[in-house]
């Protein structure tokens, strides 16, 4: 192990997974948590709130106070990764800037593993942290790729997408994450990674919907295609590359969070075809579904950047205005043919 100490905010299913990553090159993780019931069941060596059944390193070790993290660090903290859901960075990170601006400045980066768009401000995660210490741009990466939580505890060969500014700061990174089943490949298009993170999650919603009112693979293939080309829209706006889209953190995404039984989207839009209301889905679960208020934010941006985005307003309209959502489907297939490269 090359490395002493990384520090994992939010343990949640993924960020669990990425800290059970970490804990292969690094001497000591500490699991920075909110909840007891999650911090109790970590030090008996599992997260059996989020993972049941899927046993961590010794190495691995949680803490509920910020005096409890100082404690367990040894060393110096070389890394730090965000596992807050996307509408939770400003909050927490703005009451702890004391503290993470000490980090920044001794040259620590952070990976953001945040998937969504925040529905109030309609920013991306690096608008938000960039927002809090834009003198440190450099030092922030955001992580996207089709990877199940529970696939990374069990070792199966995984390939995500790492973005960033800085060449220097994403090598060492990267390096910091490698391990022999996780791989991770460097990427400059930030705005292009983050995107394919956030708009996926409601396509997996949609997907969800279709599969729970009897459709099947010609659907989702129709859904999935056409979610790209739409995906590829709102690209352009944020100036991001068109591959990016085609690549782990769009396509590969895309296609894992819409077909793939463990997607919390998916099965949110599965609950959603049955007649249950998204706040009851919500309400009724700990998970963070991303896809939920990404969906508001989706459509929000393209009202205002004249996106044309059927299947976005679709799901937005089938969400926050009560829609049917085989009335909404039948209304999509309704509409006038166009050129495919349109």
């Amino acid at each position: 192990m090359s490395y002493d100490c990384a520090l994992v905010v939010g343990a949640g299913a993924f960020g669990t997974s990425i800290a059970s990553v970490l804990a292969n090159n690094f001497k000591k993780v500490i699991l920075k948590v909110r909840s007891v019931d999650v911090y109790e069941s970590l030090l008996k060596g599992e997260n059996s709130v989020y993972l049941p059944g899927q046993k961590l390193s010794d190495n691995i070790v949680p803490a509920l106070s910020w005096d409890e993290v100082d404690e367990q660090t040894t060393g110096k903290i070389e890394l730090i990764i965000s596992g807050l859901p996307t509408a939770g960075i400003s909050s927490f990170f703005s009451e702890n800037s004391e503290r993470f601006s000490r980090y920044f400045e001794q040259g620590v980066p952070l990976v953001s593993l945040s998937k969504g768009i925040d529905p109030i401000t309609l920013e991306l995660a690096d608008d938000l942290f960039f927002d809090l210490w834009s003198q440190h741009r450099e030092l922030f990466t955001f992580l996207s790729g089709p990877s199940f939580a529970k696939e990374i505890m069990e070792e199966q060969i995984t390939l995500v997408t790492l973005a960033g500014r800085s060449r220097k700061v994403l090598k060492n990174v990267s390096k910091m994450l490698d391990t022999q089943y996780f791989k991770v490949l460097p990427s400059y298009d930030i705005k292009g990674v983050l995107l394919g993170g956030a708009l996926k999650n409601v396509l997996a919603i949609a997907g969800g919907i279709l599969e729970g009112l009897g459709y099947n693979h010609n659907t989702r293939a129709a859904m999935i295609t056409r979610g790209i080309a739409e995906m590829l829209r709102f690209g352009k706006v944020y100036n991001a590359r068109p591959e990016t889209f085609y690549g782990l953190s769009g396509m590969g995404d895309l296609i894992l969070t819409t077909t793939g039984e463990l997607s919390r989207n998916k099965s949110f839009g599965l609950e959603i075809a049955k007649g249950r209301s998204p706040e009851e889905i919500v309400n009724s679960q700990r998970t963070v579904v991303e896809g939920f208020k990404t969906s508001k934010a989706a459509y929000l941006v393209s009202e205002k950047y004249e996106i044309r985005a059927s299947i976005f307003e679709g799901v937005y309209r089938v969400l926050y205005e009560n829609a049917d959502p085989r009335e909404v489907l039948t209304k999509l297939m309704r509409q006038p043919g166009k050129f495919e490269l349109d």
